[in-house]
């Protein structure tokens, strides 16, 4: 360890931000984060938690539409039967953003409880080894042996489609809504467009995808987002694939989306969700001799470490992968390994990652790598409405995938698709990290019935006599 007491001053208080101001602090350095949006950044206050929590609402809807699959039958007070809900977007909107606060505020007493100072305001760099905050009192220089950035990133805006905030959204603007839309418009049909075009549709707003791949979800498993892709048309949605946005424009009825091909789609409202830029220029990097890649992301390696001695990097800005847990993960690593602590590098490999639609999309490890043709793996998949609790529950989309080593059996990845996939993947995501075996995973008796039991069931289906 460290003999002195370090100082470390931290640009941006997100996952990766908040994380590594508490593990310097345990550490015992003297922490000073620097935070202009509001401590959890946009993880917590306009990105994970609100999206998450709005998600949440509209799966309930589904419960309710769906009680009568299971012998529920919803009446009022005189007998009749009740077949509808209506979701009040100004209501959900205003829990949304109360809870996203509230989560905020609770990070934010959380670091002043362990000596962490919080400076309300901008920074930037001024060489390596210094920061320099700006805020309503003007400019405060903070000498630091570390440096951590955690500027993350913000919605990319697209020539032809910038957001006003009322007619044409980005995914931050959306809690603003007074009323639902009438007719929504998604223009990418990645994580973030897929996730909240089925929250929106089940809130009970008529959604138009606009995906420019075959499929939605073009970086997930084929067989998950075909899946999904299903889910959406049969609910109601509309989607349309190999179709790009060109132009979006305000219209007296409200929005007019033009795509690349001369077809015109014509709605209340669009929500643009193409993607994120990192939020790395004109705060002193490259002065301060931080490398940066052609997309603007901070190039770090598997500590954290940019290409500028005493300054590290976590988050969206670093481009590793853009997930608030790898964030969080970046930011601690960073931490140890600057103040001296244990440290273990960052397993990509290893981290789960998970899709929030209905049924959720659950993912770790090598899956991509299997369905490409990888001959040395072996693959197990088993529909999830063979297993008798998913029965119980009425679920009948969904499915266990496992993947494991050929010949030694070690567990190298696996997908979920399935409600609470989030939840069910993290075993798959424990024998990866530590290289278990199929058999070591199955030999733990499973609950029955559970739906987690579909997942010993592939282990099982995985084990092999062979010498």
């Amino acid at each position: 360890m460290i003999s002195r007491t370090s100082s470390v001053v931290i640009l941006g208080g997100g996952p990766g931000g908040y994380e590594a101001a508490l593990v310097a602090s345990s550490l015992g350095a003297e922490v000073t984060l620097v935070d202009r949006d509001g401590i959890g950044g946009a993880a917590v206050l306009t990105d994970c938690v609100p999206s998450k929590t709005l998600i949440a609402t509209a799966d309930y809807m589904h419960e309710w539409e769906t009680a009568a699959d299971l012998g529920v039958h919803l009446a009022d007070h005189e007998g009749d039967q009740v077949t509808d809900a209506t979701a009040v977007l100004d209501e959900v909107n205003t829990r949304v953003l109360d809870l996203a606060k509230a989560q905020s505020g609770d990070i934010a007493t959380q670091l002043r409880d362990v000596g962490v100072r919080i400076i309300e305001g901008t920074g930037r760099l001024d060489g390596p080894g210094a920061v320099v905050a700006t805020t309503d009192d003007g400019d405060e220089r903070i000498e630091a042996d570390f440096v951590l950035v955690s500027t993350g990133a913000t919605p990319r805006v697209l020539p032809g489609a910038e957001p006003d905030g009322e007619r044409i959204l980005t995914w931050q603007q959306i809690y603003e809504l007074p009323e639902l839309p009438e007719h929504l418009i998604v223009v990418g049909s990645g994580v973030t467009g897929a996730e909240l075009a089925q929250g929106m549709l089940g809130l009970g707003a008529k959604v138009t995808l606009v995906s420019s791949r075959d499929l939605v979800l073009p970086g997930e498993d084929q067989d998950a987002a075909a899946v999904i892709e299903d889910v959406f048309r049969r609910r109601g949605m509309t989607v349309l694939n190999r179709s790009r946005m060109e132009s979006a424009q305000r219209t007296d009825e409200g929005v007019s989306v033009t795509l690349t091909d001369g077809r015109t789609v014509h709605g209340s409202h669009v929500l643009i969700a193409v993607g994120a830029v990192p939020q790395t220029q004109g705060i002193g990097l490259e002065e301060a001799g931080v490398e940066l890649s052609d997309s603007g992301h901070i190039v770090v390696d598997k500590v954290s470490r940019t290409t500028a001695r005493g300054v590290y990097a976590a988050g969206d800005c670093t481009g590793v992968f853009a997930l608030a847990s790898v964030a969080a993960a970046q930011g601690r690593t960073a931490m140890a390994h600057a103040l001296g602590d244990a440290v273990s590098p960052l397993r990509l490999r290893a981290i789960a990652a998970n899709v929030f639609t209905d049924p959720e999309i659950a993912t770790v490890g090598r899956s991509k790598a299997v369905i490409e043709g990888q001959s040395s793996v072996d693959e197990v998949y088993l529909p999830l409405a063979r297993n008798p609790r998913a029965k119980m529950l009425g679920i009948r989309e969904g499915f266990v995938k496992l993947y494991s080593s050929r010949g030694s059996g070690t567990v190298v990845g696996g997908v979920v698709v399935a409600p609470r996939a989030s939840e069910l993947i993290y075993p798959i995501a424990v024998a990866v990290q530590n290289r278990m075996t199929v058999d070591q995973l199955s030999a733990t008796i499973s609950v029955y019935p559970s739906l987690s039991g579909s997942i010993a069931e592939a282990a099982r289906r995985l084990h092999t006599t062979d010498s």
